[in-house]
């Protein structure tokens, strides 16, 4: 089985018949569908019936599968895909509401305050739509999902300095007919696969966006975003005798 890629009316359709799908987002988690999607929002987007507002679009889009969706701020003219050995990967990137992680949060404090809870704002998102034609079980379909997150910050992390935004996705999927596989972490094909292609597909992604217009410094000088600045009490689990 592999995973085709249709747009239509600011709608991203990828396909592959009886897939099984692990989402993040809302109504995220497991599901078997035919297709997943991602849906470009237009500005000023502040809808809150999320479920209802994806079944809308994708209807008008003319497709009549339903599945789990993403939304974006990013124009899907910026949609960018990769494939390598068993795995598919499309990617949109966008970056007005990145997210920092600073390694001692108490230097490099932001030029501005992060303005990450306007309903107004038109947010980038880093988008992920990940298939693999392997037989993957449930927790291996996780793991495929821990694998691709962390391509995606490894790959932003190195071309911008943030390691996501504050609304990332994922959706990743695989075809249950398929060879099975008992792992997919970085390790295995199917994780050195998706590695590659979310690396290829995030950069492009933001060569395609960034192309007329500079990627943010920082969180200050972005349109939105967050710092975590906070600190955590560190503990030993557990009791030593």
């Amino acid at each position: 089985m592999s995973f085709r890629t249709t747009i239509a009316e600011g709608v991203l359709q990828f396909r592959g018949p009886a897939t099984r799908w692990l989402a993040t987002g809302p109504d995220g988690g497991y599901r078997n569908a035919p297709a997943a999607y991602n849906v470009s929002v237009p500005e000023g987007f502040d809808r809150t019936d999320l479920s209802a507002y994806v079944t809308e679009r994708r209807e008008r889009a003319g497709f009549e599968d339903s599945g789990p969706a993403l939304l974006t701020g990013v124009n899907l003219t910026h949609a960018c895909g990769a494939r390598a050995g068993p795995v598919t990967v499309v990617a949109t990137a966008g970056l007005s509401n990145p997210a920092e992680l600073p390694m001692d949060p108490d230097e490099g404090v932001p030029k501005g305050d992060p303005r990450d809870d306007q309903a107004d704002r038109r947010v980038g998102t880093v988008n992920l739509l990940v298939g693999t034609e392997r037989s993957l079980d449930d927790g291996a379909l996780a793991t495929l999902l821990a694998t691709a997150v962390e391509a995606k910050t490894a790959t932003l992390h190195s071309a911008t300095g943030f390691t996501g935004t504050t609304s990332d996705a994922v959706v990743v999927g695989c075809d249950p007919e398929g060879d099975p596989a008992a792992f997919a972490g970085s390790g295995t094909d199917v994780g050195s696969a998706t590695r590659a292609c979310v690396r290829e597909a995030v950069r492009a992604s933001l060569d395609s966006r960034y192309a007329d217009r500079s990627v943010p410094d920082s969180v200050g000088d972005a349109e939105h975003g967050v710092r975590t600045d906070r600190r955590a009490t560190v503990f030993e689990p557990g009791d030593r005798e």
